[in-house]
């Protein structure tokens, strides 16, 4: 990210989300949960790098894991509206809530535990990890999916 671009905080996200179509809300889950998953992939191919003393390489991954945790809290907002608006979280996106899967998901291939690292932005319910954690949680999760039989995943 440039140094003058500054992501939109959680209640504007929320706010910019209030309005937009069931379908939409999903697409962007999906669309949210795609780039996690690239961003997992950019940290694997990072991190021999980074452990040679690259600094760059070492930054990127850690911006990279920043992104990734806005991330998964903004997939949390877009489960929450959905449910507010008294419709039920769609079986194939999993329902992150205290950064784990929740619901019917729960034990399918496609389910997500994620902790999310502390920001200002990070709602209280959240169980706070370091970068580290995340990062290696999300390599797990992304590995397990790769080599179940769970289907395609986009």
């Amino acid at each position: 990210m440039s140094a003058s671009a500054v992501p939109i905080s959680q209640d504007r996200f929320a706010e910019a989300i209030a309005d937009l179509p069931i379908g939409n809300l999903h697409a962007k889950a999906a669309e949210l949960r795609n780039s996690v998953a690239h961003l997992v992939h950019s940290n694997e191919q990072l991190q021999p790098f980074a452990d040679d003393g690259d600094r760059e390489c070492a930054d990127a991954i850690k911006e990279n894991e920043q992104v990734m945790a806005r991330m998964v809290v903004r997939i949390d907002l877009l489960k929450r509206e959905v449910e507010k608006r008294g419709l039920p979280w769609g079986e194939d996106e999993p329902a992150l809530v205290n950064g784990k899967s929740e619901g019917p998901t729960e034990q399918a291939s496609t389910s997500m535990e994620i902790q999310v690292s502390a920001s200002p932005d990070t709602p209280r319910n959240h169980q706070l990890r370091s970068d580290t954690e995340l990062a290696q949680r999300l390599r797990e999760q992304i590995d397990e999916d790769m080599h179940s039989d769970g289907g395609v995943h986009l």
